[in-house]
């Protein structure tokens, strides 16, 4: 019944507004300044002594954003150490799901003891700037003299309903790439999850 839910679920959010732009692999971010769930806001400049990024297109709401909440805590608490840590960003519209507001992203902050960044893009700003379209979406960005490139794009594992054992780990096999001097071997895969809900007008 779990799987038949989520597929269904899937089916009806798979279709997403075309994004044409966004980063791609190899590009170089801006930076940006989104309010945290404690009302302070973050940026990536605030990592001084950070080596890359996890950065998170997650929700309150989506089946399969639920379904990795726990592994998005596991990546923070096993990378935010080696310089690596998780900024969480929630893109979807409150007008449109009223669950997903800043105080709903509060609750669920608390509820799940977070212990990362959850940000809110009230106006899709970053969001677009990045190209997420689906929650969750990862963007693993890596610290250079030219700025904090992008390495990887996609999926966090190959197990979006949190059922095989099996799964291949996209985000953690690119992060131990990188910590070993190596460009990640798999730099790109397919998000899947729940299409972002636009602010409409």
């Amino acid at each position: 019944m779990k799987n038949l839910f989520l597929i269904g679920f899937l089916l009806l959010s798979s279709v997403a507004i075309a994004q044409t732009e966004g980063y791609k692999v190899g590009d170089v971010v801006k930076d940006f300044s989104l309010k945290n769930i404690d009302n302070k806001t973050v940026s990536l400049a605030d990592y001084k002594d950070a080596k890359g990024y996890i950065v998170v297109f997650t929700c309150n709401t989506c089946p399969v954003a639920k379904a990795y909440q726990d592994r998005i805590s596991t990546l923070n608490a096993n990378y935010a150490g080696k310089g690596y840590p998780v900024l969480a960003i929630n893109p979807n519209d409150a007008g449109a799901v009223p669950d997903e507001s800043f105080e709903k992203m509060q609750a669920l902050a608390k509820e799940k003891n977070f212990g990362f960044p959850y940000l809110l893009d009230p106006d899709h700003v970053v969001t677009k700037q990045f190209g997420a379209l689906k929650t969750p979406h990862v963007f693993i960005l890596n610290k250079t003299d030219k700025g904090n490139v992008v390495e990887y794009i996609g999926a966090i594992d190959s197990d979006p309903e949190g059922e095989n054992a099996s799964k291949v780990n996209y985000v953690q096999n690119a992060i131990n790439d990188l910590s070993a001097g190596k460009k990640p071997e798999v730099a790109s895969t397919k998000a899947v999850g729940c299409s972002i809900k636009w602010k409409k007008g």
